[in-house]
């Protein structure tokens, strides 16, 4: 019984300690986004290290609300932590309110705008642009639009120049490389669509 006691009560404390950590890592991730000069929103959460880059003469917005989760350990569905960059002059990234994503990369290399209350499932990606700008097999970078009330499942990628309409739901390892109406659910590598919202 008293080794019972002892146990719960280290447990407290460890979970204690353990939040300590979180609040003073969340309070750091805000500090570096500010160092970057990127325009935070009211009340963000971070759960560990969220790695900020932005190019030279670009803009990276993000609402309030925000939500980003970058524990590896704590989850195993968590491979990596969050990162949001831009990497090119004149690249501009929008990510607006009450958006939650987990292990997401997300690279700008023109225009990509996230709208409000989207759900970015883990380890997703997004790219407007193919980074090998300098070949001359890789075309140039296209706009990427997610729309309001967008749920992307697990480890989904959203390549360049594609736009999802609002409400829709991608599944869970989608390649999605073509525009998504509203309202719709869409899985599979190509991501194609499977029915409307108003089916199911």
């Amino acid at each position: 019984m008293i080794a019972k006691n002892i146990f719960s009560k280290l447990r407290i404390r460890a979970f204690d300690y353990k939040r300590k950590i979180q609040i003073y890592l969340g309070s750091i991730n805000v500090l570096r986004a500010y160092y970057w000069g990127i325009k935070l929103g009211k009340n963000p959460k971070f759960r560990g290290h969220c790695f900020f880059k932005k190019a030279y003469s670009t803009e990276i917005t993000i609402g309030d609300n925000f939500s980003a989760v970058s524990i590896v350990k704590e989850s195993n569905l968590v491979k990596r932590p969050c990162t949001i960059q831009t990497n090119r002059k004149g690249a501009c990234l929008k990510i607006g309110n009450n958006v939650r994503m987990s292990g997401c990369i997300i690279a700008c290399f023109k225009n990509i705008k996230i709208g409000d209350n989207v759900r970015i499932g883990g380890n997703c990606t997004i790219f407007d642009g193919d980074f090998h700008l300098d070949d001359s097999r890789v075309g140039q970078p296209r706009d990427i639009v997610i729309e309001d009330n967008v749920w992307l499942g697990y480890e989904v990628i959203v390549l360049k120049g594609v736009h999802i309409g609002a409400n829709s739901v991608i599944g869970a390892g989608s390649v999605v490389t073509k525009d998504i109406p509203s309202n719709s659910v869409a899985a599979g590598n190509p991501c194609k669509i499977i029915k409307k919202i108003d089916e199911i």
